[in-house]
């Protein structure tokens, strides 16, 4: 795991390289490596975390052994062994990594060999031949690439930070900030910044004489089979072989390696199965939230014993994680209303004072029909619930703050947009019907994000959560991982999102998934016979703070400041009025309107934080 920069421009020099790579050390500590074609004006730069082969051979940038090739690389591909013995009969490997592998079978197969690769990958290659920069990124997205350009550069990096350490004036991009508050990230490809975009998970771009051409090798559109499997006894044979498959692979590492366990689904399956096929004893790691009305550690402590696992925790308040909430916007880049980041912070510190990778149980919830909004989505699509949607949602608005909140999901929203609207009211966002009153300039569209995905005719559950893995998971759930994780120079793997997995279930029934209201039925099946049922049964939490009581207490300064009349004129986004009415309800009672509050707050601080920043440079 690491952080890559790199950019071409004849305007730019080694030092800003420097720059770019000093910024995003903390992805790479342990070693740093730079390239430069001064002539041609392209400049790779790495920071390396040691995984796999711990010797300086194994550093980059990495020169192909035909030489013509020089690549910067961040991830893991798991299947590289097996790409390594199948397509080259003889061929004298001077590493034992991963990278070389990636590099070599480039080298000799081209941009094909993406497709191959089962992992997780950011990836930049000079061709110093035919004067090329070819990039690519991961099939589901779990590594991050941003791509930035304008008429004296074209630049890339893991981190947004990186590429603003060399172009610190970059335009605030208002066509995002609808799409924030709507659903409290914003989705790809576009940034907070103009001329700045998330480069496409799925994607190789070959950029020549500063055109970048897109090619898409991977989607879920593309790997939808006509039909699903419907065999319970066969698809549960199946998919505990590729659970076991994905996590022994994943657990290859020349480092310390451990899991995080919140005792919930998807944590105790990847630590059940690591624990069964790893030779030595698993390290893990939970926190427990000693003050909190939700602490998860005593169930992760159970499961722990039952597995026999090295298991490490972390006894924490609220007040220790609310100290955290100062160095979120450094850490994220752009505004990011996930709170559960600040608890992902905690458990990676505590981590990485005993292990470099870990792996993570993200990617079950959509993968196998985990979320409570699966089940609205076939209840919200009936007949009946359309006609009656009306009066529902106006009764809802009478009664208390809890049906006021399920109220909102009956809310009118534009034809088409369903998918982000059960999202957003699900996640107590704005809907789009709100945001027309907030906004100043409320000239906005979420057609292209509530796109149909081809294939087989799909049903509501497969409709809304293929959408997740699209959207919330890899804009989402991934980047808060990846950038806590990454803060304290910690590796996280997914294996419930290897390739292979991933593709097994979206061809999956959902008759599978959810079964008489249990959800990831078929998961669950193959985790009982790993962990007994009693301990696993029980309601689900999530990884979550108390962020509604917070910001009316130990946080209210944040909405008396960052709602304010003042700050509302200041920046002229958001209507002060409406943001007035809107936080009186709140500070009332209606404390379902956090997340609204909040991600008001997160717009106005990190404008401030611009604002101040531009007045450091100029």
């Amino acid at each position: 795991m690491c952080g890559i920069a790199g950019f071409i421009s004849t305007h730019y020099s080694k030092e800003h390289l420097y720059k770019m790579t000093n910024s995003i050390a903390h992805r790479g500590p342990d070693a740093e490596g730079f390239f430069e074609d001064e002539t041609h004006g392209v400049y790779l730069g790495h920071q390396r975390l040691s995984i796999l082969d711990l010797s300086t051979t194994a550093n980059q940038p990495m020169t192909s052994h035909c030489g013509r090739y020089v690549m910067v690389y961040n991830g893991e591909i798991y299947n590289y062994k097996e790409i390594r013995d199948s397509k080259f009969s003889s061929h004298k490997w001077i590493t034992t990594s991963d990278t070389e592998v990636v590099l070599e079978t480039f080298a000799k197969y081209g941009t094909a060999c993406f497709s191959w690769f089962n992992g997780m990958f950011a990836l930049a290659i000079w061709d110093t031949q035919n004067k090329e920069l070819v990039i690519a990124r991961d099939q589901i997205g779990i590594k991050p690439l941003f791509i930035y350009q304008d008429e004296n550069i074209i630049a890339f990096a893991s981190e947004i930070k990186s590429i603003k350490s060399i172009v610190p004036q970059l335009e605030i991009n208002k066509v995002a900030i609808p799409y924030f508050l709507h659903l409290g990230y914003i989705p790809h490809p576009i940034t907070i910044y103009k001329n700045l975009y998330k480069f496409g998970a799925g994607e190789y771009a070959v950029i020549k004489q500063s055109t970048i051409t897109s090619h898409q090798y991977w989607s879920i559109t593309e790997s939808i089979l006509p039909t699903v499997v419907t065999n319970e006894k066969e698809a549960k044979v199946e998919l505990n072989k590729l659970l076991i498959d994905a996590v022994e692979k994943q657990l290859v590492s020349d480092v310390p390696i451990g899991t995080f366990l919140s005792g919930g689904t998807d944590s105790s399956i990847v630590t059940a199965i690591a624990s069964k096929v790893s030779p030595k004893k698993i390290n893990t790691f939970s926190i427990a939230v000693t003050d909190g009305k939700i602490n998860e550690a005593p169930f992760a402590a159970t499961t722990a014993q039952y597995l026999g696992t090295n298991h490490h925790e972390m006894p924490i308040t609220e007040k220790e994680i609310m100290q955290m909430v100062p160095c979120l916007l450094e850490i994220y880049d752009e505004p990011f209303c996930d709170a559960s980041a600040f608890p992902t912070l905690m458990v990676s510190k505590l981590a990485k004072q005993h292990v470099s990778v870990v792996l993570s149980g993200d990617g079950g919830d959509e993968l196998f029909l985990g979320y409570g909004r699966y089940q609205w989505a076939k209840r919200l699509q009936h007949p009946l619930s359309k006609i009656g949607k009306l009066p529902i949602h106006l009764c809802s608005q009478l009664m208390p703050d809890r049906y006021k909140r399920v109220g909102k999901l009956f809310q009118h929203h534009p034809r088409g947009h369903f998918k982000s609207h059960l999202f957003s009211q699900e996640q107590n966002f704005f809907s789009e019907l709100e945001l027309k009153e907030l906004l100043t300039d409320n000239h906005f569209d979420f057609t292209n994000i509530n796109y149909s995905i081809a294939g087989r005719s799909l049903n509501e559950y497969e409709s809304q959560s293929f959408w997740d893995i699209e959207n919330y998971l890899k804009d989402d759930l991934l980047v808060k991982v990846d950038r806590a994780s990454m803060h304290y120079s910690l590796e996280t793997r997914v294996p419930l999102l290897d390739k292979h997995l991933v593709e097994f279930a979206i061809n999956l029934s959902s008759d599978l998934k959810i079964r008489e209201g249990v959800s990831k039925y078929l998961l669950k099946e193959v985790l009982y016979d790993l962990i007994p049922k009693k301990i696993m049964e029980r309601p689900k939490w999530g990884f979550g703070i108390p962020l509604d009581k917070w910001l009316t207490t130990e946080l209210r300064w944040m909405v008396d400041e960052y709602c304010s009349e003042k700050m509302c004129n200041n920046f002229n986004i958001v209507n002060a009025a409406n943001v007035t009415r809107l936080v009186k309800k709140f500070l009332e009672g209606q404390h379902h309107l956090f997340n609204r509050v909040w991600s008001i707050i997160m717009i106005h601080w990190f404008l401030t934080k611009q604002t101040e920043s531009k007045i450091i440079h100029e």
